[in-house]
């Protein structure tokens, strides 16, 4: 008697547990875990998208973190502490390559070109990328990303021998570029708006070239995420999509003025003058797309900076990594 007693008690213990836990998981929501590869208003549609609401209208939540670098977003996409990442197509590559069964696949391309300038300590109205940057010290970024790796194309494509001629300095990590330079390292960097033109107004430095104009059009930052999460979260990804479309739209029908102040509340404590300037710049160089289909004479173009760059050998499959399936 007293064993069926126990036996009974440990089943309604066991049936209580099992059911508050249950009850205790998170249940599918509608919130999108957004890792980007770094703040800027070169990405002005997705805070567009966010700021004037186009996000809440296709009934999702967006949560944003600025991962600091392709790598890192990369590294929380595969551990799930994001869902989706918005940084350079290289990084899927990389993954792909390795043979990751759940590797992540581009679903929207979001800028065709580096968005970076080359930041100078001293004006240099009559800069020359063939001469001027002879014997001179640059911080690119990360070895293997796109930004230093657009930099390594401009600079070999000007007559540098990289090491030799110029030099580039991979050892600062890329969310702090714009401390070291201000400490004294390197006689140049790159930086993104609005970061540049705030560091220009401040007097600590120029802006003194695009890397963009002179590299060429590449596909440069698009947005990524796992096969399984994608076949998991189809119709959330969709709605994510079909907001960032209205963002890319708003943004290639909008004058600049009406762009900055659409963004504006993501750039808390930046002059709107700044944020104008900065949208400016990047409409001027063609920047961001009007289309997020990633071609693949492009994703191509891609690869070979990056094998030029020694970076890797082996080619991903276009078809393999590109996924158009969540674009409206």
């Amino acid at each position: 008697m007293k064993k069926v007693f126990f036996t009974t008690l440990i089943v309604i213990l066991l049936t209580f547990t099992i059911s508050a836990f249950v009850g205790c998981q998170p249940e599918q929501t509608n919130l999108i875990r957004l890792c980007e590869v770094t703040h800027s208003v070169f990405y002005a549609p997705l805070y567009v998208a966010l700021d004037l609401g186009y996000f809440t209208e296709e009934g999702i939540e967006v949560e944003i973190s600025n991962g600091g670098g392709a790598d890192k977003v990369m590294t929380a996409l595969l551990s799930k502490q994001a869902d989706i990442g918005l940084c350079g197509p290289e990084a899927v590559i990389y993954v792909y390559n390795e043979g990751r069964q759940d590797y992540p696949q581009v679903i929207g391309q979001l800028t065709r070109m580096d968005g970076s300038f080359l930041m100078g300590r001293t004006s240099e109205p009559a800069f020359d990328w063939a001469t001027s940057l002879r014997g001179k010290e640059i911080i690119g970024g990360r070895k293997g990303g796109v930004p230093a790796m657009a930099l390594e194309y401009c600079l070999r494509h000007n007559g540098y021998t990289i090491g030799q001629d110029v030099f580039v300095n991979y050892d600062v990590q890329y969310d702090l570029i714009t401390a070291a330079f201000e400490g004294g390292v390197g006689d140049y960097c790159t930086m993104f708006e609005p970061a540049a033109g705030t560091f220009e107004q401040a007097g600590k430095g120029y802006i003194i070239a695009s890397v963009g104009v002179e590299c060429g059009e590449i596909p440069y930052t698009a947005f990524c995420a796992t096969k399984d999460y994608l076949e998991e979260n189809t119709d959330k990804v969709k709605a994510f999509m079909r907001a960032l479309y209205k963002g890319v739209e708003y943004v290639a029908t909008h004058t600049p003025e009406e762009i900055a102040k659409a963004v504006a509340p993501s750039f808390t404590g930046v002059d709107l003058e700044l944020l104008e300037r900065a949208v400016e710049n990047y409409r001027e160089i063609h920047a961001i797309v009007e289309d997020m289909h990633l071609n693949k004479a492009s994703f191509e173009r891609l690869q070979d900076v990056i094998i030029e760059a020694g970076v890797m050998e082996k080619r991903a499959v276009y078809e393999h990594v590109v996924n158009h399936d969540y674009l409206p």
